[in-house]
């Protein structure tokens, strides 16, 4: 790496399932070219419209294992039935380029990335509400009631660790939501979890 290259900055953003993570990570991207995804690997099966390598790298558990065990994930783990990875070399050959790059992961990935590079920044998403978390999960109409329910008391418990994130997001108003998350993404100012205008939402979300 040449010595006048700046190493890119690691930015992980994590969310419940229904908050709007990947609607405003394409937004960002968009709105800033410059900005670089790292393209997670899984076991679970593609959806129609996603493809090997750009959406994520679809493998066996098998592989995954393989891939696992020799140490290639940077973080790794069990979502639902599935499983997820980010490959440690991908990650570390962008941010020596001196691409900034975003993690798309949970918080248990969180964990894990923050404790292997402690540089990183950390971003939790939350919805607006409970009521709208579930209406959110239920008009992707892909999935039954029972597979619902069980998204829903997972993403509860997933909402419950906001507090371990550097900075919080409320995916409200969908542009506002996008201009917080590239605030933060171009190092200007850090939303934290601490902030008293979070207070009514965590206890509806959580209680």
């Amino acid at each position: 790496m040449s010595a006048a290259r700046k190493r890119g900055s690691l930015f992980v953003i994590a969310a419940p399932s229904g908050a709007g993570k990947t609607s405003l990570v394409k937004a960002v991207l968009e709105r800033d070219p410059s900005l670089q995804v790292s393209v997670s690997h899984t076991t679970r099966k593609p959806r129609s419209h996603e493809v090997s390598g750009d959406h994520y790298y679809f493998v066996s558990v098998e592989e995954f294992q393989r891939l696992r065990n020799a140490g290639e994930f940077l973080e790794s783990a069990q979502v639902f039935d599935n499983y997820y990875g980010t490959g440690r070399a991908q990650v570390e050959a962008l941010r020596d380029a001196g691409h900034n790059v975003i993690l798309e992961i949970d918080w248990q990935g969180a964990r894990q990335v923050r404790a292997a590079q402690p540089d990183c920044h950390t971003v939790f998403i939350l919805p607006p509400s409970r009521r709208e978390l579930e209406e959110r999960l239920r008009n992707r109409k892909t999935d039954s009631e029972e597979v619902i329910a069980r998204r829903l008391r997972d993403s509860i418990a997933d909402m419950s660790h906001y507090g371990e994130f550097d900075s919080v997001v409320v995916n409200e108003k969908f542009e506002d939501a996008v201009t917080d998350l590239l605030i933060i993404l171009q190092g200007s100012k850090a939303y934290g979890p601490g902030r008293a205008d979070l207070k009514p939402l965590i206890a509806d979300l959580l209680g």
